[in-house]
């Protein structure tokens, strides 16, 4: 039997699932991974730790499988975008004021360039038009940027810039490839044309790298699921309990393993058009991707990328900087918090879990949920907006609270708050139609995709049928598929992705409904017109 291992790393686990053939889940598991925060946005990570992670997790989802390494045939990685920086012997480097040199990732959540990011973008370079106008402090440029300016020791010493996903398989083969996934969505590498901008580094003031002839962030680069180097080293192979040579694919950004899991799966035994669907992938954050056949320019939406996430296709990429991590956040301001979580933990729930069982008992049927929050509006920008504001500044906003300390108060708080992100995807969805992207579904992965009740509100406050992949792990199906298409199992990504993955339950708008989220639709924006006009008067 053929077997092909995925990894996801996140921002707070690693996690390997092994998979055969047909894309059937034989074996997963999880480990959590350490987040160090500091002072002026600062998050950061351990390259060693992640790896530690990694290995531990791969050897327990084969040991559940119960498959024997010999059938592992390939193996893909997918990881956040986070910035590994490395020395010259191989050991991570202090990115941060610690001096700590086991944190040596600064994770893509991370805003401490912020400043940079502003000083990039005044340039008006035309690079930037391929970032959507406007680059992100969460891309890897403007980390670059403040590494010299505040570190400037680290930077010059610095032998390899890494995004994680390339870190994770250079540990595993020894290769400095790069994918062009990572370089091109996150490094401004221009894919289409195959190569770096050496006027714009020298703009932004990272001329260096031009004199280098780029060998500090990559002059390899490979597309996705390309085969890297020979494979696994003896070493990793020894590490993570499989055989050396085992066939590694060149990686994706962990949101976009979860496209390639999902876009073009089949629908009853027919693969679908990738070109007419939107891969949304909750998490931390959200990413919502869209792919289409000419390049199609989005204000406020990163790319369009060149073979960026499918071959062939140029991609869109937008998404909501805080996500799970708003909602998490979100609910906890609530007085009635603590106790839910305590009557959460009794039930061997989830504290989401719990206000999900109580909202759904409160409102009798997954259809009436919204309603329990007509009069309470959440703005969830809690880390700015990635699109189609492209406001990194951006902070939430709510309207409707009163004095009550109830749990339903807090229930409805919960649905308040999934309707706010449901509206800022349908802001991301009609951004891009706006500019001609034909979209007829939304297909869900990640975590949260399992709860009936975030897709019943996101089809009705978008307006679009849901799909939920029959996979229960997308993310890590992607990453096999970059695992088997290195192996040569699949001639493609997209004849992987309609062999292994496949379209289950749909959730169709309630036409019902759709003055009900017109109405808080537009009370959300106002939110945010009210918010930039506050934030100015502080200025």
């Amino acid at each position: 039997m053929d077997a092909f291992v995925g990894v996801d790393v996140g921002t707070g686990s690693a996690r390997a699932g092994v998979f055969d053939r047909s894309g059937r889940l034989l074996g997963t598991a999880k480990r959590d991974i350490r987040i160090w925060r500091g002072e002026g946005s600062i998050v950061e990570q351990s390259s060693n730790d992640i790896w530690n992670a990694v290995v531990a997790s791969v050897r327990e989802a084969m040991t559940l499988s119960g498959v024997p390494a010999e059938a592992v045939r390939g193996l893909g990685f997918d990881a956040t975008c986070s910035l590994v920086v490395i020395g010259p012997d191989g050991k991570g480097l202090p990115v941060g004021p610690s001096e700590d040199p086991e944190r040596d990732i600064i994770v893509w959540m991370d805003h401490r360039a912020l400043g940079q990011a502003e000083r990039i973008n005044a340039t008006r370079h035309p690079v930037l038009r391929y970032v959507g106008g406007v680059i992100s402090p969460e891309m890897e440029t403007p980390k670059l940027l403040w590494l010299k300016e505040n570190r400037p020791s680290v930077f010059a010493g610095a032998a390899h810039f890494f995004d994680l996903a390339d870190y994770l398989t250079h540990r595993a083969t020894g290769s400095l490839a790069r994918s062009v996934c990572t370089l091109t969505c996150k490094w401004t590498y221009l894919a289409h044309e195959r190569r770096w901008d050496g006027d714009f580094f020298q703009r932004i003031g990272l001329g260096e790298l031009v004199d280098e002839g780029f060998s500090r962030i990559g002059t390899e680069v490979l597309d996705i699921g390309e085969p890297v180097a020979t494979g696994l080293t003896a070493q990793a192979a020894e590490e993570l309990g499989l055989r050396p040579g085992t066939a590694v694919g060149a990686p994706a950004i962990d949101a976009h393993a979860g496209g390639i899991g999902t876009l073009g799966s089949s629908r009853s035994g027919q693969a679908s058009d990738p070109a007419s669907e939107l891969a949304f992938i909750m998490g931390t954050s959200s990413c919502a991707m869209a792919v289409t056949h000419d390049a199609a320019f989005v204000d406020g939406v990163w790319g369009p990328y060149k073979d960026s996430l499918l071959p062939g296709y140029w991609l869109l990429e937008g998404g909501q900087s805080a996500y799970g991590a708003a909602l998490d956040f979100l609910v906890s301001l609530h007085p009635a918090a603590p106790r839910m979580a305590q009557a959460a933990k009794d039930a061997g729930r989830s504290l989401i879990g719990e206000l999900e069982t109580r909202a759904l008992d409160m409102a009798g049927s997954v259809e009436a949920v919204a309603h329990l929050a007509h009069d309470i509006h959440v703005l969830p920008e809690f880390l700015g907006n990635r699109s189609p504001e492209a406001d990194p500044a951006a902070t939430a906003a709510l309207a409707g609270l009163t004095l009550d300390a109830s749990d339903t108060a807090l229930v409805r708080l919960f649905v308040a708050g999934l309707c706010g992100l449901s509206y800022g995807t349908g802001d991301i969805v009609r951004a891009m139609r706006e500019k001609g992207v034909s979209l007829d579904a939304i297909v869900v992965s990640g975590g949260a995709a399992r709860s009936t009740l975030l897709r019943r509100i996101l089809a009705d406050a978008t307006g679009m049928r849901v799909a939920l992949p029959t996979t229960p792990e997308p993310v890590l199906l992607g990453s096999a598929i970059i695992g088997a298409v290195a192996a040569r199992a699949f001639p493609s990504l997209s004849a992987a992705a309609a062999q292994m993955g496949g379209i289950g339950e749909e959730t169709v708008p309630n036409e019902a409904m759709a003055g009900f989220h017109a109405r808080k639709l537009k009370a959300y924006h106002i939110l945010r017109q009210a918010e930039r006009q506050i934030r100015a008067l502080a200025d």
